[in-house]
């Protein structure tokens, strides 16, 4: 029997009401963290069984080896978690600037992964669960088998020839599935059971950390036992913008969530009260996302090496200077400098105890960088692309130093009240996609699916402006009438997939999004 997995039309998905709220990209895991909590787990639990979950069936995008950062609501405060990973001890400029770039595939384009000390930290500090329980779903997925939806087939087969030099890479991901059909990583069950056998501590300092490190060294790579040894995820304060009457939480680099920081606090001083979908509203929020995104390639860099602070970067008069800077017309390039002048996963929960977790993992650049270790079905991430050779820079290419990383969770309190988790996976998109949804629900009260559903804009690392096919015709003229370049994409990757959760004070609203294979439920 043949079954076309197109969908001819647009999804106007329901808004999801329920006490308990899981939203991921990937309906399995969805259902891995619904079990977690029906089985007396709570948020977090249910968080970490859907990114276990999601490396299994969604590769495409994540893995063990990914990198992870998390924003939790829990105990009457909100705590950030970067668990991204660091650069080998024997990583230096030099290494790279001889051959005038940094990688995008092979050892040179790893830094240590930092999922699993994720999953450690936030199962440690707020878990109800025992933590191999929270492996369960996952297990049985990858040693069962788990049917490949059509979104990941896509990106699956898309991606699989430029990993054709890595032998592993296709031992384990080959042959290329199609949509529907089962596939089965029984090497990666093998993993994922001696992680939750051993609290997380085999892939830092036990057997899977000494097989990363023996494959790192018989393929001239850089990578040690000490460089796995010595990472830690770090708790850390979220930076916090007020905003329509709401705070605004993003992590601090070397994420770039202070990007979307800087681009909602130029429109809150430009005091604008924009209506929405029309022409002026997308000019000023891509206006002030420009702004955003410069001062980010600009600043932002493992933490201990930035030149700026977040909080000098987001000084009001510094702001205020640049907002009045944005007028009618497109600006100039490159936009006004502060102060002076692709593969992720995203996921949300909720419980009916007031807990709530924004939590994303990524590989970075789809499958990462072709790098698997033998027997284990564990692909490695390539952040390395994240650093720059410029140098002087603050995100110059060094020893034990965290790349900048384009993922971030992101949520929203009102008062001490947790009131909106939310993210979008996408590299580029991400920051932007958080301006975008801020703004739909706060300024314009649409529900998250709504504010999800809605036709996005994307600011290109070059500045053209990329919309979506279903972007209003009288938008993309009247943006193009004001100087803009623009272009309508019909690649829907490029404007990234978004799961949010809203707190109503009687329980929770969630979406997910059609742009992926994700799906939002409760109970």
């Amino acid at each position: 029997m043949r079954i076309d997995f197109e969908q001819p039309y647009s999804s106007a998905r329901s808004p999801i009401c329920a006490d308990n709220l899981v939203a991921t990209s990937q309906p399995l895991a969805t259902q891995a963290g619904i079990q977690a909590m029906r089985r007396g787990g709570n948020a977090v639990d249910a968080a970490v069984a859907a990114a276990v979950t999601l490396t299994v069936v969604e590769p495409t995008g994540n893995g063990v080896g990914s990198d992870a950062f998390a924003i939790v609501a829990a105990g009457g405060r909100i705590h950030g978690l970067n668990a991204s990973g660091r650069s080998p001890a024997a990583w230096n400029a030099e290494r790279f600037r001889a051959r005038g770039e940094i990688p995008t595939y092979g050892w040179d384009a790893v830094t240590v992964p930092g999922a699993v000390s994720a999953w450690m930290a936030l199962s440690e500090r707020f878990g109800e669960l025992a933590f191999y329980e929270l492996f369960e779903d996952a297990i049985a997925l990858a040693s069962e088998g788990f049917l490949v939806g059509p979104i990941t087939a896509r990106a699956w087969k898309g991606a699989f020839e430029r990993y054709a030099e890595f032998s592993d890479f296709a031992e384990h991901f080959g042959p290329v599935p199609s949509a529907g059909t089962r596939f089965r990583r029984p090497a990666l069950a093998k993993s994922l059971r001696d992680i939750a056998e051993s609290g997380g501590h085999s892939f830092y300092s036990g057997d899977l950390a000494a097989r990363i490190a023996a494959a790192s060294s018989a393929a001239g790579g850089a990578m040690t036992r000490s460089d796995l040894a010595d990472h830690r995820a770090d708790w850390v304060d979220p930076l916090k913008m007020d905003y329509l009457g709401h705070t605004i939480h993003e992590l601090p680099p070397n994420g770039q969530g202070l990007g979307a920081l800087i681009a909602l606090g130029i429109l809150r001083e430009l005091g604008l009260d924009r209506e929405r979908d029309t022409v002026a509203s997308y000019h000023y929020q891509i206006e002030a996302m420009k702004i955003g995104i410069r001062a980010a390639f600009d600043h932002i860099a493992d933490p201990e090496h930035l030149a700026h602070s977040p909080a000098e970067l987001l000084d009001p008069d510094v702001l205020a200077k640049a907002a009045s800077t944005i007028g009618e017309r497109a600006s100039g390039l490159p936009p006004v400098a502060l102060p002076e002048s692709h593969g992720t996963v995203y996921l949300t929960t909720a419980d009916r105890h007031g807990n709530m977790v924004s939590l994303i993992q990524s590989n970075y650049m789809g499958f990462g960088s072709g790098i698997v270790i033998p027997d284990t079905g564990i692909a490695l991430q390539n952040r390395a692309r994240g650093f720059t050779l410029e140098e002087g820079h603050p995100n110059e290419i060094g020893p034990r130093k965290r790349p900048y990383q384009t993922i971030i969770p992101g949520f929203v309190t009102q008062g001490d009240e947790p009131r909106i988790s939310f993210g979008i996976m996408g590299g580029h998109m991400q920051h932007q996609g958080h301006v975008q949804l801020v703004d739909r629900v706060l300024l314009h009260d649409q529900n998250p699916q709504a504010a999800i559903d809605a036709p996005r804009w994307h600011v290109d690392p070059d500045f053209v402006i990329s919309l979506e096919p279903e972007t209003a015709e009288e938008i993309r003229e009247g943006l193009l009438a004001k100087g803009h370049s623009v272009e309508v994409r019909r690649k829907r990757a490029r404007f990234g997939g978004a799961q949010m959760i809203l707190a109503t004070g009687d329980g929770y609203v969630g979406g997910s999004d059609s742009r992926k294979e994700g799906q939002a439920a409760g109970f």
